[in-house]
């Protein structure tokens, strides 16, 4: 367990104590059947931003409170347990950490106090097929005029229905799979040519599929430096999925607990089945995966804080040791229950659900234990 300051103490507390009394899984549920197109309560968002947690990674002069990104994760952590869909994800860590690294004072000042304030939903479009491969990206980005114009596709883009503001990683040169020509650009979701096709997800989440046809963008919106765009973009990959690490590391272990409190209870041959020595050896190997993942993520939120030099590794590291445990977890959650756990009314499903699609996110565990395995020099 990672030595928490006494304010990071405070804001985890606040965060458990919040989740369970306005965000349990039962308003998960009623979301879910409610149909929201936007994948999301925007009162809850709105509450999320005036505690503060919009702008933990923004600093005191733009509007947050500059708290760092382990606060961030305990944050994450908490909302992962009761599997509360919010922009937490897409806007106050991912798009907000692009716009920290890549970002100039202009575009700072535009959009990071309205993050911070919750006033602006804010996204990052990458991918452009079934699987993560950033390197690959297609979509093209030609001069014109003093600004440039985008035309290509995203899929899987987290909150791109509600985003007011898409990063969208686009090719300015060379060929899909090159690190180098990569561009980020700062596109308005209203922007003209841009159109969105909504997703109806397993998790039911707020993503959706973005096309760009003849998007016309200003000089200005270039985040960063044109053809260079690959190291903030992985900078800001590496970030995002640590973050979603600890959001899953939430999921893991709320699912745990509530399995292990079954087990203590259900009664059957006359006794908990809690007490039958295979539950408790497969009860034994979740709780041992559980500890070292946590160990990884904790490891991986502290070294983004000190910007440490092996926090690519560490990011991979954590992506694909939590992404086997909530694999494990989450399956475990419904075979351990039983005939109730294959039933939409226990909440089982709804963790797998999540678990898988958080899986693939920024990259599924053997995206990432080959990439740490290359990093590495294997």
């Amino acid at each position: 367990m990672a030595v928490l300051s006494e304010e990071q103490t405070m804001i985890r507390d606040q965060a458990k104590s919040w989740v369970q009394e306005k965000s349990p899984v039962s308003a998960f549920r009623k979301l879910r059947d409610s149909g929201s197109p936007d994948g999301f309560d925007r009162g809850v968002w709105k509450e999320m931003a005036e505690m503060g947690w919009a702008g933990i990674l923004i600093p005191e002069n733009y509007g947050g409170t500059g708290l760092g990104y382990l606060t961030l994760g305990l944050v994450l952590e908490e909302t992962g347990r009761t599997l509360t869909a919010s922009p937490l994800l897409s806007t106050a860590l991912t798009a907000t950490t692009a716009l920290l690294i890549g970002g100039n004072e202009a575009q700072k000042q535009k959009w990071l106090p309205r993050i911070a304030e919750g006033k602006a939903i804010a996204t990052l479009a990458v991918d452009e097929t079934a699987h993560h491969r950033p390197e690959a990206i297609a979509l093209k980005a030609e001069k014109s005029g003093a600004g440039w114009k985008l035309n290509g596709k995203k899929t899987f883009v987290l909150d791109g229905g509600t985003a007011d503001l898409v990063i969208v990683a686009a090719r300015t040169s060379g060929k899909p799979g090159d690190k180098t020509g990569v561009t980020l650009f700062l596109v308005e979701g209203s922007a003209s040519g841009v159109s969105r096709e909504r997703l109806k997800t397993v998790d039911s989440r707020g993503v959706a599929n973005l096309a760009f046809k003849d998007v016309n963008v200003a000089a200005d919106a270039v985040l960063g430096k044109p053809d260079d765009g690959f190291g903030v973009l992985e900078a800001t990959l590496d970030r995002a999925r640590i973050g979603l690490s600890a959001e899953m590391l939430g999921h893991a272990a709320q699912s745990f607990e509530t399995t292990l409190e079954y087990l203590k209870t259900r009664v059957q041959f006359g006794q908990p089945i809690g007490t039958f020595q295979a539950l408790q050896h497969r009860a034994a190997k979740m709780f041992t995966d559980l500890e070292l993942a946590r160990s990884c993520v904790e490891a991986a939120l502290a070294a983004i804080d000190r910007d440490a030099n092996d926090l690519a590794e560490l990011a991979s590291l954590a992506k694909a040791k939590v992404g086997d445990v909530v694999h494990l977890v989450s399956n475990e959650m419904v075979q351990m229950h039983g005939g109730i756990g294959m039933t939409d009314a226990h909440d089982a499903g709804l963790y797998l659900k999540r678990a898988r699609a958080q899986e693939a996110t920024f990259g599924g565990s053997s995206y990432h234990r080959d990439r740490y395995a290359t990093l590495n020099g294997y």
